[in-house]
């Protein structure tokens, strides 16, 4: 069995823009009992290119990223979900757990607020299409707030699934661009929403980009707990297995809490590693 990559940089541990404190501040320790897996592969994760930001960001959007000191993290994030999406797409893993220190989906082509500094997910989706062609994208952002950034950046692209559940409801003409209101819809079926737009996509690579800010007590608290997520990631697991040759990446979004955030990953990352 190929294995899962765990991408992870030891700034994340620290004070980053994502944090309240220090979230990630259990790891790499927290990583101990996953060595047990033959399948478990810790990587660390690179820079982003300046060429590839460039690419997907202006020249200013850049610039104000490198003056923000709490976006200090944002280069290794960036590349860490690069290079994770890269890995997993040219069959070297099954699937793969981005660790980051500064968040994407708020980030757009000239703008970036929210925590997040440079679009993690469009960086790698631009990065596949420069060495694959026209790569199909599917991604499901759970993070409890609307990844407008991702939003604006991929608006026109046939070829990117872009499906969240957030607070507002809106549905493309096209019917590539969904958001998915937890307000009126449960949350596990909203989920299996995706997977009903997913068949008809037919996407080379899915992308969950997850935030434990939904958890309870945390800053986005919906209700949700870790057995969600657990639940969420079997579900994802399985849709990759039929529709793209396991080919999932799991990107961290949003949330504080640091316990939720050792207990969420490493049981996702659980899931990840099965058979």
């Amino acid at each position: 069995m190929k294995p899962t990559g765990v991408f992870y940089h030891e700034s994340f541990s620290r004070r980053s823009y994502l944090t309240v404190g220090t979230r990630l501040r259990d790891f790499p320790q927290a990583f101990e009992p996953l060595k047990s897996f033959e399948n478990f592969r810790l990587i660390e994760s690179p820079r982003v290119s300046e060429d590839l930001v460039l690419q997907v960001h202006t020249p200013e959007l850049l610039e104000g990223v490198r003056a923000d000191t709490l976006c200090s993290t944002a280069w290794h994030s960036a590349g860490g979900v690069v290079k994770a999406v890269e890995m997993v797409y040219e069959g070297e893993l099954r699937n793969a757990f981005a660790y980051i220190g500064a968040g994407g989906h708020h980030a757009g082509r000239s703008y970036f607020w929210g925590y997040c500094c440079f679009n993690d997910v469009v960086l790698a989706t631009r990065n596949l299409r420069n060495r694959h062609g026209d790569v199909r994208v599917a991604v499901i952002d759970t993070d409890a707030h609307h990844g407008d950034g991702t939003r604006e950046l991929v608006k026109g692209d046939g070829n990117f699934l872009h499906y969240c559940i957030c607070s507002s409801s809106y549905e493309s003409n096209d019917g590539l661009k969904v958001d998915v209101s937890y307000f009126t819809t449960p949350y596990h079926s909203a989920v299996e929403g995706f997977g009903e737009r997913v068949s008809e996509f037919e996407p080379d690579i899915l992308i969950w980009y997850f935030g434990h800010d939904t958890h309870v007590g945390d800053y986005g608290d919906i209700g949700l707990t870790v057995a969600d997520y657990t639940r969420i990631a079997r579900f994802l697991k399985g849709l990759a297995a039929r529709c793209c040759d396991d080919r999932l990446v799991v990107v961290l979004g949003g949330g504080s809490v640091p316990e939720i955030a050792r207990e969420s990953t490493l049981a996702i990352i659980r899931e990840l590693l099965k058979p």
